[in-house]
């Protein structure tokens, strides 16, 4: 029986692939940051219990730094283009970040906790946690176009961190609320405040030495040259990067329309309308999220293996027409239902809960597709620029994309409004009046159809194929080695001079 053909002999490129233990020990920076995701989505207890800031101004403080958190990630690039040691420059920006955000960590949650420091002291801890966060976070997203460009491989890099990302912040949540919040007396005081950050810590750390080992073999300085020599990174690169990357263009449009309309869809308000209004069960939220997990993680697994098929776009495009069919097919399951049968067990709880896994699982697999997708707009720019940018291209979604989903609770909030809660919020067993059932039909299913509707205008016109791909890839290979033999025809005249 004749061997199977790899990728790089079908398409005649020496693709760059990263062994399984390389991914999984990279993958297991997720121990880092959900733990601290994790630990962040009670900070407002850290706020109140231990500096005293007031509820109304906590939001406030959230709000405001995340805009700052935004424009971190556009500025980090410069920080990014500029570390550059024999050490390679991935494990130093990786644990420098961790130092900053474990510093600020360790004050905000323990340390500083009662202190009476107030307001101000919050705020700064909080600026120095954005900076370190951005840090690491940054880094972690350009690495994936490091460890694998072979199109098969690269899809799997985004299972594994998927899958870390989906069990590591359940298993936190159980420790979090059941084993630490009794240690520290059954309420969110300074004690469990305290007990909660050191465990996170360690975790984290163990996270990130885990990442920094699997790494090591690409952080290497040759793996950050572009395919000719370039300035020092400017924002008028920046500027024009954006301008001329059109790939990058139809992702972000694609990505940022899609995650608003998924954290709108996600905001409390709207799972209490939806499972404590419409159907009746609040609880059923929560046990087919645990449930959920393992179908979607498959999803994952199955999608990928579909993008390094036929290529990222054409992933996105497919999967992103799948779950407009779901979602339209479920808005008119509860239109011709009664919604109060989906809590009881029966034939109308048994579609909902296969439709509800299929579109949740179809999700996983366009956001499988798009990190894979992110990755190729980054080596896209290589050959067409020659410079190699994959912070600059991270960060600037990451910008637009975090300024745009920050209006997700608005967009709640006030659709909710229109119903009459203006004054007060959604609450479980108000009645299912049809402003309701509408309004939570159309943010649950109709916003995200707007949003993948999107998706398929941006990405129409897009050329970056899987055979297009193929042919950036020889592209970049070709300019490397030629840069290569320019560089050591260079280094061989000096030394005759």
């Amino acid at each position: 029986m004749a061997n199977k053909l790899t990728q790089s002999e079908i398409d005649g490129v020496a693709y760059r692939r990263a062994k399984l233990w390389q991914i999984v020990l990279f993958a297991a920076n997720a121990f880092c940051g959900s733990s601290v995701f994790m630990l962040m989505n009670q900070s407002s207890y850290a706020a109140s219990v231990g500096f005293g800031v007031s509820t109304a101004l906590i939001g406030v403080i959230l709000t405001a730094t995340r805009i700052l958190d935004a424009l971190t990630d556009t500025m980090f690039a410069f920080v990014y283009d500029r570390v550059n040691t024999k050490y390679g420059k991935l494990r130093i920006l990786i644990m420098s970040g961790f130092f900053i955000e474990a510093v600020s960590l360790f004050l905000m949650f323990d340390l500083l906790v009662g202190k009476g420091l107030g307001t101000p002291a919050f705020i700064v801890l909080y600026i120095f946690y954005i900076l370190g966060y951005t840090i690491i976070n940054m880094t972690i997203q350009t690495i994936p176009p490091l460890l694998s460009n072979d199109p098969r491989q690269r899809p799997t890099i985004g299972v594994w961190m998927t899958a870390f990302n989906y069990v590591i912040p359940t298993v936190l949540g159980l420790v979090f609320n059941i084993v630490i919040l009794r240690l520290a007396g059954g309420t969110f005081n300074a004690l469990y405040l305290k007990m909660t950050v050191r465990f996170v810590l360690i975790l984290a750390f163990f996270g990130n030495v885990l990442c920094c080992v699997g790494i090591s073999d690409i952080d290497k300085v040759e793996n950050f040259r572009g395919t000719k020599r370039v300035e020092p990174l400017k924002i008028k690169d920046m500027i024009e990067v954006v301008r001329h990357n059109k790939p990058l263009q139809s992702y972000i449009a694609a990505a940022s329309s899609d995650k608003l309309a998924q954290v709108t869809a996600t905001q409390s308000i709207i799972t209490t309308m939806l499972y404590g209004i419409v159907i009746g069960n609040m609880a059923m939220s929560t046990i087919l999220g645990m449930v959920a997990m393992i179908p979607a993680i498959l999803f994952a697994a199955g999608g990928a293996k579909y993008a390094g098929r036929y290529g990222s776009k054409k992933a996105i495009v497919d999967w992103t027409i799948i779950c407009m069919v779901l979602s339209g097919a479920l808005s008119v399951f509860f239109l011709v239902i009664d919604p109060k049968t989906v809590a009881r067990p029966g034939l109308t709880m048994i579609i909902y809960v296969v439709l509800n896994f299929a579109l949740n699982g179809c999700k996983m697999c366009v956001t499988t597709a798009n990190a894979s997708f992110m990755a190729d707009t980054i080596d896209y720019e290589l050959d067409r620029s020659g410079r190699y940018a994959p912070a600059v291209v991270s960060g600037v979604y990451s910008l637009i994309d975090k300024i745009i989903s920050s209006f997700g609770a608005v967009i709640a909030t006030a659709a909710v409004a229109t119903i009459g809660y203006t004054k007060t919020v959604p609450q479980p067993g108000d009645p299912t009046t049809t402003g309701v059932l509408t309004i939570t039909l159309c943010a649950m299913y109709g916003l995200p159809i707007v949003g993948w509707f999107i998706t398929l205008v941006a990405m129409k016109d897009c050329k970056l194929t899987k055979e297009e791909m193929v042919k950036v890839q020889k592209r970049i290979a070709d300019k490397k080695e030629e840069a290569k033999n320019e560089f050591l025809e260079a280094e061989l005249h000096r030394a005759d001079i």
